[in-house]
């Protein structure tokens, strides 16, 4: 149906052992929607990021990708969902166009030159593009890893402070093109310390704190971080 959610989670509680890191969660997030996830420091973001992707194990509760429980090894979940965790993951004997073209190739992209050189430019790695990525600063290193995750095919985009190492100019960017992703019909899950991107890029912000999970529109989202 498409009015169904591509992601559904239901009294989710997440955590490490048998302690949770955060009150339960419930969200349904749909073709066209950027819900946000902001919070203190250590109040869950990134590890509900993980537990609905399937990375990390529940404490209790249920999270659904595409109506199913999320398994990373699946190759449905892989061909559907993009996502940049933290982590830096390159082919280092690969330059950063060689490493998109592959990402691109694996994942049967058409045109991949094309989309390759088109986000070679969109996030400012012209100069960088036969660079090897020991030769990258680490604001470099992350606009890579955000490339690659747009370089491929996606109904939902996954992003873990997506913001960080980026300069002013590169932060504005992202805000547009995760408002063209939503506005051509993908979704965005992302955990931001940003207010400008939850606000300008986002349809819907959780709260995560000690006393449980709130809702809030984007612009009260960009003040509750600014006041955390």
């Amino acid at each position: 149906m498409p009015d169904e959610p591509l992601l559904r989670v239901r009294g989710l509680s997440v955590g490490y052992g048998e302690d949770p890191v955060c009150a339960p969660i419930d969200l349904e997030l749909r073709a066209g929607e950027a819900v946000a996830v902001i919070g203190a420091n250590g109040t869950g973001k990134s590890t509900f990021l993980r537990t609905v992707l399937g990375l990390q194990e529940p404490l209790g509760g249920q999270a659904e990708l595409f109506g199913a429980r999320p398994d990373p090894r699946s190759g449905d979940l892989r061909a559907s969902v993009a996502s940049v965790l933290g982590d830096d993951a390159f082919f280092s004997a690969l330059t950063v166009t060689e490493h998109l073209l592959l990402t691109a190739l694996g994942h049967r992209v058409p045109d991949a030159r094309d989309l390759v050189a088109g986000l070679v430019e969109d996030f400012g790695l012209e100069d960088r593009a036969d660079a090897l990525p020991t030769a990258l600063s680490s604001g470099q290193r992350r606009r890579v890893l955000l490339a690659a995750a747009f370089v491929r095919p996606r109904s939902l985009l996954v992003l873990d402070e997506p913001e960080q190492r980026l300069d002013a100019g590169m932060r504005n960017r992202l805000a547009d093109m995760l408002v063209e992703e939503r506005e051509d019909g993908g979704a965005v899950l992302v955990a931001s310390h940003d207010p400008i991107l939850v606000e300008r890029a986002t349809t819907r912000v959780l709260l995560l704190h000690d006393d449980g999970v709130t809702t809030l529109d984007p612009s009260a989202g960009a003040a509750a971080i600014a006041a955390l």
